[in-house]
């Protein structure tokens, strides 16, 4: 009540009543004179405390006011005009007044220049509890570090966290992400999409620690949500014919988004070195697909299934002819023979319909078949040479279907490397016999 008569009694810029005058420099860089009153700058300020108990205030020539000079750039003027205004302000309104986060954060500057405890205390409670926009936040992550410890609660929303806390975050968002179930409401789609650009961001590398430890809880998550994606995806194979017959678009659109589903978590796997599991889990799974897409029902629909399916198969394709994922040689043989029939088909069909129907938009990329040929040459010649001779002379007996996938360069490898190993085993035979001579 004593403070709250007190600022009634004066007004900000009363020249009447002024018994002290404050000067600062306006955007001009010009001296500016405001009228105030000791009674209130010494309760709210320790800065005007001290200065007017002290010889650094000068009089004015009839002496009768006190002038005071405050250190203020031209720049910083409008935040302590606003400043000093505030200060006739009872404490428990001062939260009200504030109308923008640069304001406040410019009159927290003042203030504490000030030393204005109240004012301080009132402006980091309204930054730190209000939403920022991004160039407020750039502003205040610049400004609040040089302020000092008072100011770091304002920061409080951007600070690390605990590593387990975004352990746990980071499971959360794989087990939304990977928990799909056609009960989910219409927006549960978005929340699914937000959920997995979330965990793509958390999995990025930048220049300092990673956000997330893949440890064996997180790898305990990724397996189950990648067994749920694998199940869901199965059970949506399994209802095609029916579906198919009572929605051929819907029936496509819902093995579509499990396909969707599966590449992004191809994405996620191969950010935490697991893509072994995705991999093996697609072999395994892999003449269930081939069942539903080369059937002769389906011949002339599921064409972005079919593409979708073409796609997927060039990741894993990747992740075995490059190394990434090790496989023994049968495995990457049968993999490779189980898929190679479908790709030779599939290319020359789709570019077949493409040039005779302009608004076909399911044409394979030019870019996809490319790295699907280089990663089928790659595995190709990391065979062992028998298992490279039957592949080639496979591809070689199907003249229609030579041009792809081109294992041109694996054929001219293949034969130089039997040519110099079938030297290498003359020199071999060569120094045993030489040898046998010379005993």
């Amino acid at each position: 009540m004593e403070e709250s008569s007190v600022a009634q009694k004066y007004t900000f810029g009363d020249q009447n009543t002024s018994d002290v005058t404050v000067v600062l420099k306006n955007w001009e860089d010009r001296p500016e004179v405001l009228y105030c009153h000791s009674t209130i700058l010494v309760k709210k300020s320790k800065f005007f405390a001290e200065q007017l108990s002290s010889d650094h205030a000068t009089r004015t020539k009839n002496d009768s006011t006190i002038s005071i000079q405050v250190p203020c750039q031209g720049c910083q003027y409008d935040h302590y005009v606003k400043l000093l205004k505030l200060l006739y302000v009872s404490d428990d309104l001062v939260l009200e007044s504030w109308d923008s986060v640069r304001t406040a954060l410019g009159v927290l500057q003042a203030s504490l220049t000030l030393h204005c405890n109240s004012i301080i205390e009132s402006c980091i409670q309204y930054l730190e509890a209000v939403p920022w926009d991004e160039k407020e936040e750039e502003e205040l992550l610049k400004v609040v570090p040089t302020l000092g410890p008072v100011a770091t609660p304002i920061l409080a929303r951007i600070q690390p966290v605990d590593l387990n806390a975004t352990k746990n975050i980071f499971i959360s968002a794989i087990h939304f992400a990977t928990s799909i179930e056609r009960s989910f409401p219409p927006f549960a789609e978005e929340l699914k999409t937000s959920a997995q650009e979330q965990v793509e961001y958390m999995l990025l590398e930048d220049e300092d620690t990673p956000l997330v430890t893949v440890d064996e809880d997180v790898m305990s998550e990724a397996r189950t949500g990648l067994g749920n994606i694998f199940a869901t995806f199965e059970t949506e194979l399994s209802a095609t014919p029916l579906d198919f017959e009572q929605s051929p678009e819907a029936a496509e659109q819902r093995v579509l988004q499990s396909l969707s589903d599966l590449e992004w978590m191809c994405g996620v796997l191969s950010k935490m070195e697991m893509l072994k599991d995705f991999v093996t889990g697609w072999a395994e799974i892999s003449d269930k697909i081939l069942a539903v897409v080369e059937d002769e029902k389906y011949c002339l629909g599921l064409w972005a299934v079919k593409v979708k399916v073409i796609e997927v198969v060039s990741k894993a394709l990747d992740a075995i002819g490059y190394g990434s994922v090790v496989l023994p040689a049968p495995s990457r043989v049968h993999f490779l023979t189980t898929w190679l029939p479908y790709l030779r088909k599939m290319k020359p069909l789709l570019d077949s319909k493409s040039d005779s129907d302009e608004s076909f938009a399911y044409k394979l990329d030019g870019d996809l078949c490319q790295n699907i040929e280089g990663a089928i040459i790659s595995l190709i010649l990391a065979l062992p040479s028998d298992d490279q001779a039957d592949i080639l002379g496979d591809w070689m007996q199907r003249t229609e279907q030579l041009k792809f996938p081109d294992l041109s360069e694996a054929f001219e490898v293949w034969c130089y490397r039997t040519k110099t190993a079938k030297r290498r085993l003359l020199v071999g035979l060569n120094g045993v016999e030489n040898s046998t001579v010379s005993l």
